[in-house]
């Protein structure tokens, strides 16, 4: 969407009061200002001066510690500049409002390294440059909860007003219960361009999964999912509830994963992963590889939080050991049937609560080394993953913070400086709560030991 055409959408929503220019930072949040309608144009034309180290900020919004973009360089501004996807209206808001989404450039005018956005496009630059176009679709995991509870609880019935009880995996009586919710979030996809397909009851109490349909621009791809998260979010609060893609927000229900399925077109369109036989091709089984040798080191981008390796454990719906197979969703990595030409693979390691544009960097990035290097996989696995003795993704933050920082592959697929605050930013995550004593842990000691 031109400015021109940006300034013209504002004309025909005269009630919208203000707007909200903002970048999504390394962990998935959106930050920037609030602006009156009067300056939306000169945000729209030239953008927005704001620090280059607020796409580097931990989960909470502080500066991290030795962070080179902030103290080595006064912490600078950069540009932030208008996407091509528009305004996005929030109507779920006290008065209705838009936003304006915004890509981070540096002062000379290249993209800023640390941008997640920008990340992802540098990876999609690279298929191009090998005459190659990614067709890439997400399915996400959210659970509606009782925002009135201070620790998660599953909502009330808009129809019968009891609390939500155990699972109902594929429920059309849940679906149809929130109704109105989820017309609100069609709408509002379809009314910013956010291509969604089918809605599912999932494993938990209040659990939802929605497929966001296929898409041959990735950068599209990750913006759907992005955009969706926010309308999830903004519109259960409108219908009384609080919407949450933590990974595990319940110790004892399933947790929220973000599967992304993908395939590869070459110059003429055809998928490079069809031969016309069930198995795939050669090139597919090289994509494969490539995501399994990555996978140790890019958990941190699957799993970037402490409550997000709850989900990495055996038996809850997250797969743990580094495998691939066909039509097993116990597998890391899983190619689903159906005709030849659709051939595809799914990737299903991330958890909902993890940054859709370094997710598909990771994922893409891996896939096309793979391709490169031309190296076949193991065998794929055959029955239930959680029995068979494998390579393990990490179970533990740390480690996983410090096989990201090493990592071979990574430095082919993220700038330094990208790997190097990320990796600040996680170490601080983690050290803030390291350093918090739980009313459990003083319980257990404090007259016992």
């Amino acid at each position: 969407m031109t400015p021109e055409k940006a300034m013209e959408w504002l004309e025909k929503h005269p009630d919208v009061g203000s707007v909200r220019a903002a970048v999504v930072d390394l962990n998935g949040v959106w930050r920037g200002k609030r602006l009156p309608i009067a300056q939306a144009r000169k945000t729209l034309i030239g953008g927005t001066r704001m620090p280059l180290s607020i796409s580097t900020v931990d989960i909470w919004g502080t500066d991290t510690d030795d962070n080179p973009l902030v103290f080595d360089s006064g912490d600078a501004d950069g540009f932030a500049r208008p996407t091509e996807r528009g305004m996005l209206q929030m109507d779920w808001t006290a008065r209705p409002t838009a936003m304006i989404p915004l890509d981070m450039w540096q002062e000379d005018g290249a993209p800023s390294p640390v941008d997640p956005r920008r990340v992802l496009a540098s990876i999609v630059q690279r298929y191009k440059d090998a005459g190659l176009t990614p067709v890439t679709a997400m399915e996400l995991e959210f659970y509606l909860t009782d925002p009135a509870r201070e620790r998660p609880t599953s909502p009330r019935s808009p129809v019968t007003d009891r609390r939500l009880h155990g699972d109902s995996v594929l429920s059309i009586d849940e679906l149809d219960h929130f109704e109105a919710f989820f017309a609100d979030v069609y709408h509002a996809c379809d009314s910013h361009g956010v291509t969604v397909d089918a809605a599912i009851s999932e494993n938990g109490a209040g659990q939802f999964e929605v497929n966001l349909l296929h898409c041959d621009d990735p950068m599209k791809a990750a913006d759907d999912a992005t955009f969706f998260k926010r309308f999830v979010k903004g519109i259960a609060r409108k219908h009384g509830f609080a919407a949450s893609f933590m990974a595990k927000p319940y110790l004892d229900r399933a947790g929220n994963g973000l599967h992304v399925h993908f395939s590869v077109l070459d110059a003429d369109g055809n998928n490079i992963f069809d031969n016309g036989t069930d198995g795939g091709s050669d090139r597919m089984l090289y994509a494969v590889r490539g995501l399994m040798d990555a996978m140790p080191e890019s958990g941190l981008i699957f799993a970037p939080h402490l409550n997000s390796y709850r989900r990495m454990a055996p038996g809850a719906h997250a797969p743990t050991g580094i495998c691939w197979g066909y039509e097993n969703r116990t597998a890391a990595i899983r190619i689903p049937g159906g005709p030849p030409e659709a051939r595809r693979i799914e990737h299903r390691v991330a958890g909902a609560d993890a940054n859709p544009y370094l997710i598909l960097s990771a994922i893409l990035g891996a896939a096309l080394e793979g391709i490169e290097a031309a190296r076949m996989p193991v065998d794929p696995i055959e029955g239930d993953a959680y029995s068979h003795d494998l390579p393990h993704l990490s179970s533990d933050w740390t480690h996983a913070i410090n096989l990201f920082e090493s990592g071979k592959t990574n430095a082919a697929i993220y700038p330094e400086l990208m790997r190097k605050v990320f990796v600040l930013a996680k170490r601080q995550e983690r050290d803030v709560f390291a350093a918090r004593m739980t009313d459990f842990e003083i319980a257990t000691y404090l007259e016992v030991v």
